[in-house]
């Protein structure tokens, strides 16, 4: 089964500490893991960051919400048992714990009203396999995708000087002439018969890169290749030397 959200981990970790022990949050993971039959597939499944397994954080906030509605306590660190309070709503109600059900009680009502809680979504509105943590890394996520549509945009309708010299920065930044801005030219103008940019990666100018910057939809052409190699050899006949280049497309 797919593994399930934050909510419907609350009922079976409330009813795995209805013994009255103390409880570790390791042992609560495997316990609700089972509960649930977890494949090992699905507990290698890890958040976009990779900080942490899905399902070990999604039994993690289940934790947080019934300590905060007052139905656990946390003893020591990473450790936790029933109240009395939980107790007796295993007793009374039968119906699925999850957080409308919580906002009965007022701690954590006051919990949700919090300072720096967004209000804007309610809460029978959440997203159901989401927890906060997992909502932060899907919004980054879509906000750095969004900013490097924009970066896309924005380079493409760049003149190509422009466009030449970002690249250009970039091998530096990437580690290109050991990240020194000095090492790095860019010499793309009328017939430089497709060199774009020389890197430098030692300070005698011996051993260098040279690049050529060019915008393209779809994969670069062999005539091009030829090209862009035809102006290396013409460039090693020009210094008498052979250098080692790599060129960069």
């Amino acid at each position: 089964m797919a593994i399930p959200d934050y909510q419907k981990c609350m009922s079976p970790l409330l009813e795995y500490a209805a013994d009255g022990k103390e409880h570790s949050i390791g042992d609560a993971y495997d316990a609700v893991a089972t509960r649930f039959d977890l494949t090992e597939d699905e507990k290698r499944e890890f958040l976009p960051s990779g900080a942490q397994q899905i399902y070990k954080n999604r039994i993690g906030w289940a934790r947080t919400y019934l300590s905060k509605a007052g139905l656990i306590q946390n003893t020591r660190r990473g450790h936790f048992r029933i109240t009395p309070r939980g107790e007796e709503t295993l007793k009374q109600d039968s119906q699925e714990i999850n957080t409308r059900y919580l906002m009965r009680f007022e701690e954590f009502e006051e919990f949700r009203k919090r300072p720096g809680k967004t209000e804007s979504v309610a809460i029978g509105d959440e997203p159901e396999s989401a927890t906060p943590q997992e909502s932060l890394e899907k919004a980054v996520i879509d906000l750095n995708s969004g900013l490097a549509s924009e970066i896309q945009e924005a380079l493409l309708r760049a003149s190509p000087a422009f466009f030449e010299r970002v690249v250009i920065d970039l091998l530096v930044k990437m580690g290109y002439g050991g990240s020194r801005q000095e090492a790095a030219q860019v010499v793309g103008r009328s017939g430089d018969e497709g060199i774009d940019g020389i890197i430098n990666e030692d300070r005698l100018g011996l051993d260098a890169i040279y690049v050529q910057a060019k915008r393209w939809d779809n994969v670069v052409s062999r005539p091009e290749i030829q090209k862009f190699a035809g102006a290396l050899h013409r460039k090693e006949r020009e210094q008498g030397s052979i250098h080692h280049d790599i060129p960069i497309l």
